[in-house]
């Protein structure tokens, strides 16, 4: 964290070392701002299932291993591991085999994240018989390991995963741009801190290195999966053509908390140069950046890849209270990208932009609750 009031600027060697969401527990950590995720992966319990009927199961004395890539620190990982091997254990009582093999549950994310949160949320394991261990809300019924590391690289040993799980994380690039951030460039976003409505060279160059990324994501996975193991993968997606319209990301990223960058700027808190040099890693692709990438791999069969509507990223008690509905999209925000700013311009300045957040969005509280609506593309990958 950075000292009250610095000025630490982020470098791209740096990002992948500090990168996470917000840990702790408080009002604007990843715990307490994610229901809206918990949702909108529930929401898709049907295709994910639909997906773990295609793993091939093997004797119940080789471990079966899942994975879920881009863990965070909520419960909602913890959620959908349960949701998976309960599936996989029905499918091995359907079959002449006499019980369910062990199971292994992996939770990997960036060296950063909040993994103290996570593990004190996970019951502890039954010890006793899987039928036991299944029966009781209280135990879990899976080993579980920590592996921290960037998912665009190998994490696993070839060949000894038999289901990769991912939601909400592929849209979050390995790095930023090196042209965005460079003044002679014409990719250069000045003036912006995201790729919404950017120009067509900064457009470019995000999806340039998302398909970078993913392509690096799938050759490592196709690595690490077992013969018959099959993958399923949520991120952040758009219906518009065009990649400087970013849909439901960028009225997040694009909108009121570009104003608020403006504000410090405006008002002589930071330097223009110095919101230049911050930029969201996030992209959020179409259907056919994310096809285009998948076939020319061809390590893996597509099974499923389609555009959903997610709806939106705000959870609300009070619909009509305008100021909670400003806090809600500043601690939305903050909660995936509040660790970034408290690096770039310190956690006194990182307080100061989120009030402003806060008070914009409070201002057209209506239009965004209306509008902020997020569409997702939903993989669902087998080996070829």
């Amino acid at each position: 964290m950075a000292p009250l009031g610095d000025n630490v600027v982020v470098t791209k060697i740096k990002l992948e070392k500090m990168l996470s969401m917000k840990g702790g527990k408080g009002e604007a950590s990843y715990v307490n701002n994610s229901q809206a995720q918990a949702q909108h992966a529930r929401s898709m319990l049907h295709l994910l299932k639909e997906t773990l009927d295609l793993v091939q199961l093997n004797s119940p004395e080789i471990p079966f291993v899942v994975a879920d890539l881009g863990c965070s620190c909520g419960s909602n990982t913890i959620y959908m591991i349960d949701v998976i091997i309960k599936h996989i254990t029905k499918r091995y009582e359907a079959t002449d085999y006499e019980q369910p093999p062990e199971f292994s549950a992996f939770f990997s994310d960036l060296p950063s994240n909040d993994f103290n949160t996570l593990f004190q949320l996970l019951p502890p394991y039954g010890g006793g018989s899987m039928e036991e261990c299944l029966a009781s809300d209280s135990h879990r019924s899976y080993f579980a390991a920590g592996v921290p590391g960037s998912f665009y690289r190998r994490l696993f040993p070839a060949k000894s995963v038999d289901v990769f799980y991912s939601a909400f994380s592929l849209h979050w690039l390995s790095q930023v741009p090196d042209i965005v951030l460079d003044k002679r460039s014409t990719a250069y976003n000045k003036g912006r801190i995201f790729i919404h409505g950017a120009n067509e060279s900064t457009a470019t160059a995000y999806k340039k290195q998302f398909q970078g990324d993913l392509a690096g994501f799938l050759r490592s996975r196709s690595k690490e999966m077992k013969r018959g193991g099959s993958m399923f993968l949520v991120c952040l997606g758009r219906t518009s053509l065009d990649p400087t319209d970013q849909g439901g990301a960028g009225l997040l990223f694009g909108t009121h908390f570009q104003d608020a960058w403006d504000d410090l700027v405006q008002e002589g808190l930071i330097t223009s140069e110095k919101r230049d040099n911050f930029n969201i890693p996030v992209y959020a692709p179409s259907l056919h950046d994310f096809k285009e990438v998948v076939e020319a791999d061809g390590s893996f069969i597509i099974n499923k890849l389609d555009v959903f509507r997610g709806g939106s990223p705000l959870v609300v008690n009070q619909p009509d209270d305008a100021a909670e509905i400003g806090r809600a999209l500043a601690n939305s925000c903050r909660s995936v990208s509040g660790v970034l700013v408290d690096a770039h311009i310190g956690d006194r300045l990182s307080e100061e932009l989120f009030n402003r957040v806060a008070h914009r969005a409070s201002s057209q509280a209506k239009e965004l609750l209306e509008q902020l609506q997020f569409f997702h593309i939903v993989a669902s990958l087998s080996l070829a």
